[in-house]
């Protein structure tokens, strides 16, 4: 018996048997009565809106840009995109790009995707400075939490984490409005702007969000009502 589940095992690796975790939507949009924005896959047509955008914010975005503290080689726009494609396929990370009557003024992301026990995700997201502070971000945020915790073709997590950087006071008030959980300090969490930074960690469960999901909260009132402890 244990021969042949040894076989099975290399059959499955052999022929790629691994299940697709989850399905990219075409496109998430804004509940009634929110800022009307939309989360889509990022694609190669992206390339020169997205690159100007970035570099009209490298001031504003670098100082929270994490990278490889092992330098590691440097991807093309083209090598991007395919890796994104890749990870979708694995069901290891989704990317959308936040659109605004048209134009793209941001990233939502979902990484480290766990299944099995865990079933959590880490979040990231970054917005034009044009546009901070009108509750962009936190409502891409939500967007992507209500894909990520309900559609049957997503994920299906049961948490998502945001780690914040202590001094990045605009990202920990997007984790607020949310009303997401502060679990404390993680020391030297991630490698950002060539160094090892301690992160604050934010936390949204999929039981503990309002009847409707986020987004539809932040709709209604701005902010997400804490959870009762």
């Amino acid at each position: 018996m244990k021969a042949m589940s040894v076989l099975q095992s290399l059959r499955g690796i052999m022929h790629d048997r691994r299940p697709r975790e989850f399905v990219m939507p075409k496109t998430l949009t804004a509940p009634s009565g929110a800022t009307p924005i939309g989360l889509r896959p990022c694609t190669l047509d992206d390339e020169d809106e997205l690159q100007a955008l970035r570099w009209r914010n490298q001031a504003w975005l670098s100082p929270w840009d994490s990278d490889d503290p092992l330098g590691g080689p440097g991807l093309t726009f083209n090598q991007w995109v395919c890796d994104l494609r890749r990870r979708e396929r694995e069901g290891s990370g989704a990317l959308f790009v936040i659109v605004e009557h048209g134009r793209i003024v941001g990233q939502v992301s979902l990484g480290a995707i766990t299944y099995g026990a865990m079933r959590s995700g880490l979040a990231g997201y970054w917005v034009d400075e044009a546009v901070a502070g009108r509750g962009i971000a936190p409502l891409a945020v939500a967007m992507l939490a209500d894909w990520a915790f309900d559609c049957p073709d997503g994920p299906r997590l049961h948490r998502i984490e945001i780690a914040i950087i202590p001094d990045n006071y605009r990202s920990r008030r997007v984790a607020q409005k949310l009303g997401a959980i502060d679990e404390g300090l993680r020391r030297q969490y991630m490698h950002v702007n060539g160094r090892w930074r301690d992160h604050e960690s934010y936390v949204l469960f999929a039981q503990d969000r309002p009847a409707g999901g986020l987004a539809a909260a932040l709709a209604a009132h701005g902010q997400v009502p804490r959870a009762a402890a």
